[in-house]
């Protein structure tokens, strides 16, 4: 318990200086002050300074044994990984040399201890040593050849998430080093940065106007696949199937508006959508069973089928309705109001309330109560050190309900998300500072 204490501390300490320095320098002063101490807080001297504290603390964990100064010290590292960013944005001091040292920094931060506390028997050392592998070949031959080709090989949101969970997982190691009895989700966690550090891998070499159809096609692959794993009976594989092709549906209309996109990317988008968010869960409602399961599992199908062709054909060319703003509940979280209610019944609660989800998500998608957007106009609100970290702190449960099998939990996690995000994102139903969305 004290260790959870310390990490608590540590983390609140780094989080406070963090949020204040990323409004400070926002001031001349404080911009002044950097630029007249390059030494101590140019974007590359702080990368420096904080693999140099990294280090020390490995030492003070692994050699001397003060394990509470040392995690105090690896908390405050990972912290200034996000300091480094800010002063080359708002000093403008990025370089070519500090876009390649900042992930590699963040890498002689994470990877040592996790190979120590591989060897301790806490995660598993061949994971650790391909997730080594992948981070080796990214960093150096990857960006290498893309030099060659010209093209940057900056971080992208798959390297920064993968970053905040191998750091989340340095904890929760050092956690589980003093407490060995608790449960240990180290090896589900680390399979997810293996996946991310792969994907940021992958990405780098693909062009991008391909992201879009690339995203399209992974939430089509998810959907068809959780249709077979509800044929199965796997039913929390299939949803959790579902969600992770809803994390590919909200980015691969954000990828073509920046990116671009081909001629067949709408019609790719809208029959993965369809698939993932309609015909899945319309088919795990009748395979809960029950003598009307087949007529509301018709009837969400016939409102996703709707709410898809009505934003097609007429809300998107709609010049009173905001943009980011949708007229009716969107299908990722109709979908989730059913997939929720698909785990918890009908072992915890009685079926027919899965029939009534099924309805009041069918009335919402096709009534014209406004919703925002969670991409183009939450997020905006959430910023971005933010929102990596609850994307990381997302995986991180999954891993732990997966670990626990604990399906009803599962459930409703996604019923109290959902939920959350229909009050929440009433607030902005008219897009005010929906700005640039």
């Amino acid at each position: 318990m004290e260790r959870v204490f310390v990490i608590a501390f540590s983390a609140a300490v780094g989080v406070a200086g963090f949020f204040w320095f990323g409004r400070a320098i926002k001031r001349q002063p404080l911009q002044d002050f950097v630029f007249r101490h390059q030494w101590l807080l140019h974007p590359n001297a702080i990368c420096y300074w904080r693999t140099f504290a990294a280090f020390i603390g490995l030492l003070l964990y692994f050699v001397v044994g003060w394990e509470f100064l040392a995690i105090f010290i690896f908390t405050i590292a990972a912290i200034m990984d996000g300091i480094d960013g800010i002063v080359a944005r708002q000093c403008k001091l990025g370089s070519a040399w500090g876009e390649w040292l900042d992930p590699m920094c963040d890498k002689l931060t994470y990877l040592p201890p996790l190979i120590l506390f591989a060897y301790r028997d806490i995660i598993s050392v061949p994971m650790v040593w391909l997730l080594v592998t992948i981070e080796l070949l990214g960093q150096f031959m990857a960006r290498w050849v893309l030099s060659k080709l010209r093209i940057s090989g900056a971080a992208n949101n798959f390297g920064k998430i993968k970053a905040i969970i191998c750091f989340t997982l340095m904890i929760f190691c050092a956690l589980l080093d003093a407490n060995p009895s608790d449960i240990n989700i180290g090896d589900e966690v680390l399979l997810g940065c293996i996946v991310l550090s792969a994907a940021s891998l992958i990405f780098k070499f693909i062009p991008n106007r391909l992201y879009a159809d690339i995203l399209s096609c992974l939430n089509l692959a998810c959907g068809l696949t959780s249709l077979y794993m509800a044929y199965e009976g796997r039913f929390a594989s299939a949803v959790c199937l579902i969600i992770i092709g809803q994390l590919f549906d909200l980015f691969d209309g954000r990828m073509a508006e920046k990116h671009g996109g081909t001629w067949c990317g709408p019609y790719l988008d809208d029959i993965a959508d369809f698939v993932s968010f309609g015909f899945a869960p319309a088919y795990m409602i009748i395979c809960r069973g029950g003598g009307l399961s087949w007529l509301f599992s018709v009837l969400f199908l016939i409102a996703v089928a709707y709410r898809l062709i009505r934003f097609i054909r007429v809300d998107k060319y709609r010049t009173d309705l905001p943009r980011g703003v949708f007229n009716g509940l969107p299908s990722p979280a109709g979908a989730l109001l059913v997939l929720g209610g698909v785990l918890i019944s009908p072992s915890w609660l009685p079926l027919w309330l899965l029939w009534i989800a099924a309805a009041f998500a069918s009335s919402l998608m096709v009534s014209h109560i406004r919703f925002a957007h969670f991409g183009r106009i939450l997020l905006k609100k959430v910023p971005k050190p933010v929102f990596f970290s609850l994307a990381a702190a997302v995986i991180v449960i999954l891993a732990f309900i997966f670990k626990t099998k604990s399906v009803r939990m599962f459930g409703l996690l996604i019923l109290v998300s959902v939920t959350v995000y229909m009050i929440y994102s009433r607030k902005w139903r008219h897009g005010a500072g929906a700005e640039n969305v």
